[in-house]
């Protein structure tokens, strides 16, 4: 379940470019409201938390513009599958999109807080003037506007002090109210975002996440008042703003100083956010088509543990190894979808998917396929199953190499049994037209028989290897990492038995952790010259360990070996 992401984070040029652009857009802004002759008196009555407003917003709006890209999974699969249109290095960086759709989240994150606080202490100015301010400029700039002829520069008109007005102005206000709406929503949505939520609680962060669609109605609109003003172009050339500043009690009576005219701002975040609204639109609309083609489930497997297999068909599928599908099953929840990843190979004339039963949408599933009953269920009574995808991962590149570290974690062991069997099946029909020559495969889990399914296909491909003579070319260690003194006795009891007594494969199961410093080590001195890629599902504390260890022992010379890190984010 989950989708591949290579690397621990983006590249660093990518990370360099958008915090270059968020700089420039925030500095640029900034300097625009702080040093503009066309917010000369702004800056008077709103004093420095105008600019600190104003810059903030111009890079919610880029931020706006790139937070649903990386969720547009059709839109990157399609990139991502294309050769055409981007390279490797661009593929790799599509893998890491939840990376950086969590990255622009927390950006936006940031700058609503500064954008939020800064207005804060605006309402508060605007107020104070309107209600106490008498005999200065801010009293002059905040009476604009009561007279005819006249455009005024404060939006407050009521003269209702703090901390009323404060709050007269957050819901009488068409942008005080948006402002409070989206500033809700973004927190509902953040914090439900934790993996602790996610884990425990999916259908909460599920449901809760799609407020973001009154996030984006609420940023749309969040600027059709027009409140924020500044001094017209027509009325700088009449009123310089520098010289008329001290005769602000004559303004109108002489020349050189007429009143000043003001006026908003026009709206711009709909020119930043309508074209990745727009894709968003038509990828919600390419999932609802894909929803509505006939799957057909074709048999069901209950595996020890609570963990099913579905195996089903449906016309028009095709996959790569390692990919991942979107499902739903109307019977159970009629909007939810959940991610799992295909186990099945594309060579095999069906697609299948792994879930075990943690929580309430797998228990209803697990129900409604009749896995709960001990009679034989016909297919007819099977639930109607719809499936979106499927979509690329960097475990389409696992062919690339020729040597593959592949480490499975627990249940991060499924996305490995499609590209085993796929290599599998390339091996047997064209072994030399196979680039890749070895691979050798960690399996570290509690409880081995938790994924009997899995032990039951490394046998499989064991035998299979050695009844061509090749057993070489898959070399694999289980670790079992939650045993107890009674499997150790079991262990040293049995271990000189040609097959292990718990999987029984004939590679031996290990006890404890790897010492992945040696296992590097080992692998760099057997290929010395090889491009190995080392592909984890697997927890954030594996993963560093594995990042470091890849980077540790890759060579500086181009010609040497070099590991190659990717990762399954769930």
């Amino acid at each position: 379940m989950g989708n591949w992401i290579v690397n621990e984070g983006l590249s660093i040029a990518v990370i360099i470019v958008w915090l270059g652009l968020n700089g420039y857009l925030f500095w640029n802004f900034y300097l625009v409201y702080d040093e503009g002759e066309k917010y000369f008196y702004s800056r008077k009555l709103y004093g420095s938390a105008l600019a600190w407003a104003r810059a903030p917003a111009a890079c919610l709006n880029f931020n706006c513009l790139l937070i649903l890209l990386p969720v547009c999974r059709n839109l990157l699969s399609f990139l991502r599958g294309s050769s055409a249109c981007c390279g490797r290095s661009l593929r790799r960086q599509l893998d890491r999109n939840l990376t950086f759709h969590k990255m622009v989240a927390w950006m936006i994150a940031l700058h609503t807080a500064i954008h939020t606080g800064a207005h804060l202490f605006n309402v508060e100015r605007l107020v104070d003037a309107r209600v106490e301010a008498n005999g200065t400029i801010q009293a002059a700039l905040t009476d604009l506007g009561d007279r005819e002829g006249e455009s005024y520069l404060n939006f407050v008109r009521s003269r209702v002090p703090n901390p009323i007005g404060g709050i007269n102005v957050a819901f009488t206000f068409l942008a005080g109210l948006t402002g409070v709406v989206i500033t809700l929503a973004l927190i509902l949505i953040i914090t439900s975002s934790t993996k602790t939520i996610r884990r425990s609680y999916f259908e909460v962060f599920w449901y809760t996440h799609h407020l973001f669609v009154i996030f984006f109605i609420g940023l749309v609109i969040h600027g059709a008042g027009k409140i924020v003003r500044g001094q017209t172009d027509k009325s700088l050339e009449k009123h310089n703003s520098t010289e008329c500043e001290d005769k602000f009690t004559e303004w109108g009576n002489i020349t050189s100083c007429p009143i000043p005219q003001f006026a908003g701002n026009e709206p711009m975040t709909w020119k930043w956010v309508v074209a990745p609204m727009v894709l968003y639109v038509f990828e919600r609309l390419v999932r609802f088509w894909r929803s509505q083609q006939k799957v057909v489930i074709t048999k069901v497997v209950t595996h020890p543990f609570k963990t099913i297999e579905l195996q089903m068909k449906m016309k028009g599928f095709k996959m790569e190894v390692g990919q991942y599908i979107f499902v739903q099953c109307p019977a159970v929840s009629k909007l939810e979808w959940h991610p799992f990843t295909l186990t099945s190979a594309p060579e095999e004339d069906f697609f299948s998917i792994h879930i075990r039963i943690v929580g309430d949408w797998t228990e209803g599933l697990f129900k409604a396929c009749g896995c709960d009953k001990t009679e034989f269920q016909d297919a007819w009574k099977m639930p109607k199953i719809a499936v979106d995808g499927p979509f690329g991962t960097a475990s389409e590149d696992v062919f690339s190499y020729e040597v593959a570290m592949l480490v499975g974690a627990g249940i991060g062991v499924t996305p490995f049994a499609s590209v085993l069997k796929s290599v599998w099946y390339r091996y047997v029909n064209d072994a030399s037209t196979l680039r890749l020559k070895k691979i050798y495969f960690y399996w570290l889990c509690r409880d081995t028989q938790a994924f009997e399914w899995f032990a039951d296909l490394l046998q499989s491909l064991e035998t299979q290897m050695q009844e061509r003579d090749n057993a070489n070319f898959l070399v694999y260690n289980i670790y079992l990492t939650g045993w107890d003194e009674s499997q150790a006795t079991a262990f040293s009891l049995h271990h000189d038995q040609e097959k292990d007594v718990i999987t029984g494969l004939k590679q031996k199961t290990l006890y404890g952790r790897p010492n992945w410093e040696n296992e590097f080590k080992t692998i760099a001195n057997a290929h010395t010259s090889s491009r190995v890629g080392v592909f984890l599902c697997g927890p954030e504390s594996l993963a560093e360990t594995l990042n470091k260890q890849s980077i540790a022992n890759s060579t500086v010379d181009p010609r040497g070996v070099h590991f190659i890190f990717n990762k399954e984010n769930f």
